[in-house]
């Protein structure tokens, strides 16, 4: 596994991060809660000391599985989770609708209040098993507060020991420049894949001359750049792959195609695609680290491996050209 710096904080985090949102069993499908504790378990074990989460996934529910998976190795671990998606109130923004793990239809709405936040935080804490988050997020901006005020609640949860170290998520420049006037952020997590390489044009470039760390998520695109999503696979009517247009039959047959012109790489070491998908991704200028789901140890094992592929110079500019080529219909 490789270990790298987030931003100017002092955490190391794996190149290869673990994502949970999938295991919280909200817009991913059913998930197995026991399955889930033991991919995490996994993941320490192989060294993806690193794993993600935030309160809205599951509402609540993948950090309680984080914590009880954690639960005497918290030393091990750096806990990254995130704040401002509500479901138990409707203060703040209006974000969406959606039927909850139980099937229950909630309205999520981006609260950034400061009080709020803190007693967010509060919250995470209990459900995690832990005095401390490693890094705390906001998840998305809310524009019924100032952009500042989430960063002045981090700000006091940081000076009392609550979280380790700040960042945003899905924010742009002009929203992080703003919030950086106030609270000394490290991170940003955004979007990002070969299928999705918007943030390349402004959000990495900022952040790698800022020296802000980025973690970025939906490297695999949802399972997309893996392979397994055949023309004829089909998805639970909850997981939020059915609304993606990047899964239309014509746009899973272009990416197919482009799976296959790099296949012969992945073969050459020994890889499966998506390993060499995530290896790629870690490797482009400005990523600090790569959010990876997963929902078995199986799965754990192959995404770490990941890491340690060396792929040459000239095999990373070939699968780039590629990369480069892919035209989808969105």
């Amino acid at each position: 596994m490789i270990y790298r710096r987030l931003g100017t904080s002092d955490l190391e985090v794996s190149a290869v991060t673990f994502g949970t949102w999938a295991i919280g069993g909200w817009m991913w499908g059913p998930s197995d809660d026991d399955a889930a504790v033991a991919a995490i378990e996994k993941a320490i074990d192989v060294g993806m000391t690193t794993i993600d989460t935030a309160a809205i996934y599951g509402t609540g529910h993948s950090e309680e599985i984080v914590g009880r998976a954690v639960a005497g190795k918290r030393d091990q671990v750096q806990i990254l989770t995130k704040f401002g998606q509500n479901w138990w109130s409707d203060e703040g923004e209006f974000f969406f609708e959606t039927p909850d793990r139980d099937g229950r239809h909630v309205k999520v709405y981006r609260n950034s209040r400061k009080e709020s936040v803190i007693q967010e935080c509060e919250r995470s804490l209990e459900r995690l098993g832990t005095d401390y988050i490693d890094l705390y997020q906001c998840h998305w901006r809310d524009h019924t507060r100032p952009v500042e005020e989430p960063m002045e609640a981090m700000d006091e949860l940081l000076k009392d020991g609550k979280i380790r170290a700040g960042g945003v998520s899905n924010f742009t420049v002009e929203e992080i420049a703003a919030a950086r006037e106030v609270f000394p952020l490290v991170s940003d997590q955004p979007p990002y894949s070969m299928l999705n390489r918007g943030v390349e044009k402004d959000v990495l470039p900022y952040c790698l001359e800022n020296d802000i760390g980025v973690l970025v998520y939906s490297p695999l695109h949802r399972g997309l750049l893996t392979g397994k999503v055949t023309m004829d696979r089909t998805f639970h009517e909850k997981d939020l792959r059915c609304r993606d247009e990047r899964f239309k039959p014509e746009n899973r047959k272009r990416v197919l195609g482009f799976l296959d012109r790099i296949r012969p790489i992945a073969e050459a070491h020994d890889a499966t695609l998506a390993q060499i998908v995530i290896n790629w991704t870690i490797h482009r200028a400005g990523i600090t680290a790569a959010l990876v789901g997963a929902r078995s140890p199986r799965q754990v094992e192959e995404n770490a491996r990941a890491a340690d592929i060396r792929l040459s110079e000239d095999e990373m500019s070939r699968i780039t050209e590629e990369v480069d080529q892919v035209e989808l219909e969105l």
